[in-house]
């Protein structure tokens, strides 16, 4: 299965929506959002995706109110700071702050931790898959990115949009 994951898209409409043409044209079965959304007019193309997503809230997400009744008009659900979700036989963790996905990764609780927050790519494999996708909107880097994970192998491929 794949699991498809980005973060930090701070309103970056096109990219989110690039994000989800690719997402759906590589036939992921699940997307995580590591959060900082922005406002709720960014979950909007979110409903385009051909499978569920996940999120939680960052540091950066206002209306948190309005956010979550968005996630669950397009039937997805946003947690307050850390998602625990299943695909196939994998566990997986989303949350936006490295402080709490390093200790989470090192527990081996989950195979997978993935987080943002930095917007900077991070793949680390321990005990768990340690991923940080970079930047969906690729205000502060430059370099907007998504990411792509085979749950069978857990390999991370990173995607530029």
């Amino acid at each position: 299965m794949k699991l498809g994951v980005m973060s930090d898209s701070h309103d970056n409409i096109p990219n989110v929506k690039c994000a989800v043409a690719l997402f759906n044209e590589i036939g992921v079965d699940l997307v995580v959002h590591a959060g900082d959304f922005i406002a709720p007019f960014a979950i909007d193309p979110l409903a385009d995706l051909n499978c569920s997503v996940v999120g939680v809230f960052g540091n950066n997400d206002g209306e948190r109110v309005v956010v979550a009744q968005r996630f669950e008009t397009i039937g997805g659900e946003v947690h307050p700071n850390l998602a625990s979700v299943s695909l196939g036989d994998r566990n997986i963790a989303v949350m936006h702050y490295p402080e709490l996905a390093i200790p989470i990764a090192k527990s081996g609780d989950y195979d997978i931790v993935v987080y943002g927050h930095t917007h900077q790519i991070d793949i680390q494999k321990d005990k768990a898959l340690l991923l940080n996708p970079g930047e969906t909107g690729g205000w502060t880097t430059g370099k907007a990115t998504v990411a792509v994970v085979d749950t069978e192998t857990l390999e991370a491929t990173i995607h530029e949009l």
